[in-house]
């Protein structure tokens, strides 16, 4: 068990790198990358213009899996993740704040979607 734990987190991470690496390339600053707290985690942290973007980056063997994969349990953890942040990072509160998605899947180009995931910010 724990040599699939392992090989979930190496891909896991490989999908993480992909996603910065793509948003890089759409002109994205990447300020964090799995920023965690015990409540929860975020992928990417990433700033274009006014926007900050948390990110949460799935991978499944198709991007339809991948987008269907986000759950109402994930999107609370990135939302405590991403108010932690916020509060460590006060500059950044007059920005526009978003939860976006990056999808990754074996042989297409990611996937990025804006605003895929609603941030409880409150």
């Amino acid at each position: 068990m724990k040599q699939k734990r392992v090989e979930a987190r190496a891909f896991g991470l490989r999908a993480e790198t992909i996603a910065a690496l793509f948003l890089r390339a759409k002109f994205y600053t990447i300020l964090a990358r799995n920023y965690s707290i015990r409540e929860g985690e975020v992928d990417v942290i990433a700033k274009r213009a006014n926007t900050i973007a948390f990110v949460e980056v799935k991978a499944r063997p198709t991007l339809d899996e991948a987008a269907i994969s986000i759950t109402r349990e994930k999107r609370r953890r990135l939302s405590r993740a991403a108010r932690h942040w916020l509060a460590v990072n006060p500059w950044a509160a007059n920005h526009i704040l978003r939860g976006d998605a990056v999808f990754i899947a074996p042989g297409k180009l990611p996937r990025h979607v804006e605003g895929a995931v609603e941030l409880d910010m409150g």
